[in-house]
């Protein structure tokens, strides 16, 4: 058996890989001396990962399930309050602890719901997807969505601690898989041309991500995090890809087919490197190694949507200020630039060359 290694996020928040992280996690809560435990679960996580969970964590403090449908369509509003309510009639209290145990809408949803709840309860977040464990779960981000626009609503905080347990990637289906793989591309396109490369080489039609991988790709969020939680200026490079992914992503789920959140940015990258050559000095060769690997990878990902509909988002998005639209581009594979000012017709002219205008 691999000893679970423990990784510092910061002075107080940890990272636990391998077979024996819920034997930290079991120690922890002991030393925690929680009056309750609140798992908040979707209904897949419930009857594929909570009963495990609970097994491997032995006695407990008093224990309730939330559970809640799955899909983004979960992280709204009316969700949130239906939550709130439920702890206030179970009598959660500030020495109860939240634990979130499924995909990045539980991790989301499941954080704003503990740092709202009584001014914020402590969490732990354990991912069980792979866009949870590389992105969504870690780095401090949590929300919930306001009509279209993604994460509109939302806080800092981070969770106490952050279970990585790659065997829960054997439940997923391949499409999910490949969902946060998008998001581990982006990590080495932004940050580590030899990651890249690494990644690029990968199967992933064939095979989960090792957990080597996995551990890269965090600890390249966590080193841009750690010089900017609050996303004041570095850290916005982590959303390379995601002004225009999450604008088709929010149009998406208002049809009979949504895309997932890595297959949204995935397109969101490919239009994004568009932008690129024109505003940041990407090179051809770099932008057609690109655009190739993501259309290899997302072939049968697709998605139309009016220019005027994709446009009122994007000029929602959180990155923009005032009337000017902010993208973060990249200027080689493994290097990424903040806050450059895009022009609405170059938006709509790399939306053309990808093809998501109807």
């Amino acid at each position: 058996m691999k000893k679970a290694i423990r990784y510092l996020v910061n002075d107080k928040n940890l990272i636990w890989f391998g077979e024996n992280a819920f034997s930290h996690l079991k120690t922890f809560i002991a030393k925690g001396d929680y009056s309750s435990i609140f798992f908040v679960v979707d209904e897949n996580t419930h009857d594929l990962c909570l009963p495990y969970l609970l097994q491997s964590l032995g006695d407990l403090p008093r224990c309730e399930v939330l559970e809640v449908e799955a899909g983004e369509d979960t992280k709204s509003p009316e969700v949130l309050v239906q939550l709130w309510m439920v702890m206030s009639e179970l009598q959660a209290d500030r020495h109860s602890l939240v634990i979130n145990l499924g995909g990045g809408v539980i991790t989301d949803l499941g954080g704003f719901l503990a740092g709202t709840y009584m001014r914020g309860l402590p969490f732990v977040n354990i991912p069980t997807s792979l866009l949870a464990m590389v992105d969504a779960s870690n780095g401090g981000k949590n929300g919930i969505n306001l009509a279209h626009y993604k994460n509109r609503i939302g806080l800092f905080q981070n969770p106490e601690a952050v279970c990585v347990i790659p065997d829960f990637l054997e439940t997923l289906p391949e499409e999910e898989v490949r969902s946060g793989f998008a998001e581990m591309l982006k990590h080495g396109l932004i940050a580590d041309a030899e990651y890249w490369k690494e990644l690029i080489e990968f199967d992933i039609a064939e095979e989960v991500p090792t957990e080597e991988m996995i551990r890269k790709s965090i600890a390249i969020k966590q080193e841009v995090i750690d010089k900017d939680f609050r996303e004041a200026g570095p850290r916005k490079v982590l959303n390379f890809g995601h002004t225009i992914g999450h604008a088709i992503e929010s149009l998406s789920l208002e049809t009979d087919s949504p895309l997932l959140h890595g297959e949204a940015i995935a397109l969101g990258m490919i239009t994004e490197t568009h932008l690129s050559q024109k505003y940041a000095a990407l090179s051809d060769p770099e932008a057609e190694e690109i655009r190739s690997v993501f259309e290899e990878i997302y072939q049968d990902v697709s998605f139309l949507a009016k220019a005027e509909d994709l446009m009122e988002v994007i000029q929602g998005d959180k990155k923009n200020r005032g009337d000017e639209l902010r993208f973060t581009l990249i200027t080689q594979i493994g290097n990424g630039v903040v806050d450059v000012p895009v022009s609405k017709e170059d938006i709509i002219e790399a939306l053309k060359l990808t093809k998501i205008l109807a």
